[in-house]
């Protein structure tokens, strides 16, 4: 006979996105039961912040316990274009009360660390982690999600029963693959392969900020500082270019990060890898409806786009506080209890940050030269806002309106002409 556990909500997956969701869960008095087969620390990239991340790890409340893990201050971005040249810098800027903005930083952080601290402090809150593989959606009689079984490696089944079922399990889209969700979709940037790893020696920028390097189409390099001595490089190519090299994981590395942009290449003149090097492939997908009666997803359990701009965490972090937001309105408040879809609009708004997300990044590898201009001189204040993760525009910003007139213009659709308009 299987042991069983109530609580208010089952979260599936310890990482940000779920332990992000049980903290904020926990501040207004709701218990959450994380489900997390994998030992922390481990091994995982998504290093780097945006400026609106950063604010919800302080949200968090975990500003001090950041400085008692690896990690440096990221003042913006820089991005060097092919071959070294036109390169442009994003800083972290936050809006004041009186919407202007002004300098902030956010942080650049070894994930094992902070996946570990924020773990620790959703169990500190009360969350109770329970160590196992989520196995099976537990159903009612009317086929609504009400808990999840679990599989502990001695091999003992749980029943962890619940009013909510949250699904945090990332790229394991975990309610996907149980047939709870909408199918899992190819996205736009899904036939590519990224390489990656930790490497020591290498020369960054007397800042620290994080550095894209372009290459071509889909074909790009990251270098982002973590600590004193630690920098995490990744390339990012088609998955073809990859195989017809015939190389290894590490051969590859090796030699793309000298060959990718000449800004990168100075920087790697003799570095030493302290990570075995790792890959993620196929990796850009979009589950349509992932909400429902009795579930709901954050982050990557339910879309992951492009990493190049850095808003892996953002979105699990925001949408955890979304999620719990969304659920205390369901169970505390009745928001929504007499709805096909009580989570509706908690998807909605989901989806309105990931598409903006999604059309800034289909105008920066479709339009290169339109996405220089926006961002040197035309909506700088615009775009310095969609870095820093400032995404759910229920009013476009005159930036983003250009960025869907040029897309829309790409694949051969009508936008209504946009006049100029001065700056904030």
């Amino acid at each position: 006979m299987n042991s069983t556990f109530k609580t208010d909500v089952v979260i599936v997956g310890g990482g940000p996105g779920g332990a992000a969701s049980a903290v904020f869960l926990a501040e207004k008095g709701l218990k959450a039961i994380i489900i997390e087969k994998e030992e922390f620390p481990r091994f995982h990239i998504g290093e780097s912040m945006t400026g609106e991340c950063g604010n919800m790890v302080r949200r968090l409340g975990l500003t001090e316990a950041m400085d008692n893990v690896p990690r440096t201050i990221k003042p913006g971005v820089i991005v060097y274009g092919q071959g070294g040249k036109n390169s442009f810098e994003i800083p972290v800027m936050r809006r004041n009360e009186a919407g202007e903005l002004e300098q902030t930083f956010t942080w650049q952080v070894r994930r094992g660390e902070f996946d570990q601290m924020l773990l620790d402090k959703a169990q500190q809150d009360g969350t109770v982690i329970l160590r196992g593989k989520a196995v099976k959606v537990l159903t009612d009689e009317t086929g609504t999600p009400c808990g999840v079984q679990v599989r502990r490696d001695d091999g003992q089944l749980i029943d962890v029963l619940a009013e909510v079922v949250l699904d945090a399990s990332g790229q394991t889209t975990f309610l996907s693959t149980q047939g709870i969700t909408g199918e899992k979709e190819r996205g736009n940037y899904d036939r590519q392969i990224a390489i990656y790893t930790h490497v020591k020696g290498a020369k960054r920028d007397e800042e620290d900020h994080t550095l894209i390097f372009y290459e071509k189409k889909n074909h790009w390099a990251w270098f982002i500082p973590l600590d004193d001595e630690t920098v995490s490089i990744g390339v990012v190519t088609p998955s073809d270019y990859y195989r017809d090299t015939k190389e290894d994981m590490r051969e590859f590395f090796l030699r793309e990060i000298h060959k990718i942009n000449p800004q990168l290449s100075v920087r790697v003149p003799d570095v030493s890898l302290v990570e075995e090097v790792r890959a993620t492939s196929n990796y850009s997908y979009h589950i349509r409806r992932f909400t429902g009666k009795g579930f709901l997803c954050v982050g990557d359990a339910h879309r992951f786009i492009d990493p190049i701009f850095s808003f892996g965490l953002h979105f699990a972090l925001t949408e955890g506080k979304l999620a719990a937001d969304a659920i205390a309105g369901y169970l505390l408040d009745g928001v929504g209890q007499d709805q096909e879809n009580p989570f509706a609009e908690y998807e909605r708004y989901c989806e309105l940050g990931m598409n903006t997300i999604q059309d800034v990044l289909d105008c920066f590898w479709e339009q290169p030269t339109a996405f220089a201009f926006f961002v040197h001189s035309r909506y700088v204040d615009d775009f310095i806002d969609l870095f820093a993760g400032r995404v759910y525009q229920e009013q476009p910003s005159r930036g983003l309106q250009a960025v869907r007139k040029v897309n829309a213009k790409q694949l051969g659709l009508q936008q209504p002409v946009l006049e100029p308009q001065p700056q904030h």
